[in-house]
């Protein structure tokens, strides 16, 4: 891992899954600790990035040597020198928006709003180099001009020059396969930083790029029961003959041309794939509503194979009534997409594993940052502190897969522990002799 030693490093707050950290592990980054309340998002968390040091706790409860402490931890675990407290080039984070979301009513009294003045808090406290802050359009609504201002004039009192702040960027201008619209910040400490700017030059990515290569999970029963299964070889000739760019780096085919960490995987390991058993009813209406219309009755999407999707979306957690994320059917087969399609459509690689469950699984992409725009607004910050990171050559080892299927009160009691150990369980082994760094 010494090769890693002169990567920036970032801290993840608010770091869900981790999409915002794989964006910029992609730039060129140490994404060295990371914070997320929720324990089922934690232990993925920890699954992809099994060198992070992981805090599940809620922000509100965490001073600055919290954070810089679980730096440091992480930091030990590349092996990489760290001084006391370290040194933080970038904090990032997207602040759970739902108070300023689009989707259902603006509330400027949703007490998740106040995370905004969490982040700033932390920012001031830390002085990272830089900071990027990720949200939804509508945090730049007239309506919460007054809450704005007080955020931003907080950050640009500690000597932060803010950019992003006029507009939102859509994560499909940047080589995702969906439509996303957000509001991307980024903040330099005594300089000025640099615009996004996408380094995709094709066509813009479609449904059908996202999809290409992927199996059609009703020829494996194994996933009526699991969310992964070992593909049979027509579906291993069906992934190499995908002719995308966008298809081909997500599955591993083609090697990434970015600063991303390799990890050890087996390229025929099909995951998050659960499948949803409908009823004939459903199936029926599915199968007679056209690509780029809503279906009357359910009134889900369905996705059209020419054209990037709608902004997938999340559901709430437990503490908001645990409702369901609307989930688009697939364009072809009269089925709602799963979690893997989702995460294609999203730009994440087919290494990196979500929740084993539907639920949690959607939640956990709806909730994220698309690491494509991630990697952007990390470039951006490399431009902006004249920075150029390293490539890695040597693989990492995913986490333990049991991590991924858990009960939210076992990952609770886990997601704090530095080395997480779970009881056998009779499981089939996940990983072969066709594992490959990916």
């Amino acid at each position: 891992m010494g090769s890693g030693a002169m990567r920036p490093v970032a801290v993840d707050l608010f770091a869900g899954a981790g999409g915002l950290s794989l964006g910029f592990e992609q730039a060129g980054f140490d994404v060295v600790a990371a914070v997320e309340y929720d324990p089922i998002h934690a232990m993925v968390h920890r699954f992809n990035f099994p060198e992070c040091e992981v805090l599940c706790r809620d922000v509100r409860s965490l001073s600055a040597a919290d954070v810089l402490s679980a730096a440091q931890k992480g930091m030990r675990r590349l092996r990489r020198p760290s001084n006391a407290p370290p040194k933080i080039d970038v904090l990032i984070g997207g602040p759970s928006c739902q108070g300023f979301s689009s989707i259902g009513r603006r509330d400027e009294e949703d007490d998740r709003n106040d995370l905004l003045l969490e982040f700033a808090r932390l920012v001031r406290e830390i002085k990272p180099r830089a900071f990027v802050l990720e949200n939804v359009p509508g945090l730049l609504e007239p309506r919460f001009s007054d809450f704005r201002k007080k955020v931003f004039a907080k950050l640009k009192r500690a000597g932060y020059q803010l950019g992003g702040t006029e507009g939102w960027v859509d994560a499909n201008q940047f080589g995702v396969a969906q439509v996303r619209k957000r509001v991307v910040i980024v903040g330099i400490l005594d300089g000025s930083p640099s615009p996004l700017t996408s380094s995709w030059k094709e066509k813009l990515p479609t449904v059908s790029n996202a999809l290409e290569g992927l199996p059609e999970i009703e020829s494996y029963d194994e996933l009526l029961r699991l969310d992964w299964v070992e593909i049979e070889q027509r579906d291993r000739l069906r992934r190499l003959s995908a002719t995308s760019s966008y298809a081909r780096i997500l599955s591993g085919v083609d090697k990434q041309d970015y600063f991303g960490r390799p990890r050890t995987s087996n390229i025929n390991l099909l995951t998050n794939s659960l499948r949803t058993v409908h009823g004939p009813e459903s199936i029926r209406r599915f199968a007679a509503t056209a690509q780029g219309t809503e279906e009357p009755v359910s009134r889900l999407f369905r996705l059209a194979l020419d054209l990037p999707a709608r902004t997938l979306r999340a559901g709430t957690g437990s503490e908001r009534g645990a409702h369901t994320s609307p989930r688009p059917i697939h364009p072809i087969i009269p089925r709602v997409i799963t979690v893997r399609e989702a995460a294609r459509i999203h730009g994440y690689p087919d290494w990196f594993r979500l929740a084993a469950t539907n639920w949690h699984g959607h939640r956990q992409v709806g909730n994220s940052v698309p690491p494509p725009l991630a990697r952007a607004a990390g470039e951006a910050v490399l431009r902006a502190l004249g920075l150029k990171p390293r490539k890695l050559r040597a693989a990492q080892n995913l986490g333990d897969a049991q991590w991924l299927n858990i009960r939210p009160f076992v990952a609770a009691r886990l997601s704090n522990a530095v080395q997480v150990e779970l009881p056998a369980k009779r499981i089939r082994k996940n990983v072969s002799s066709d594992a490959v760094a990916s």
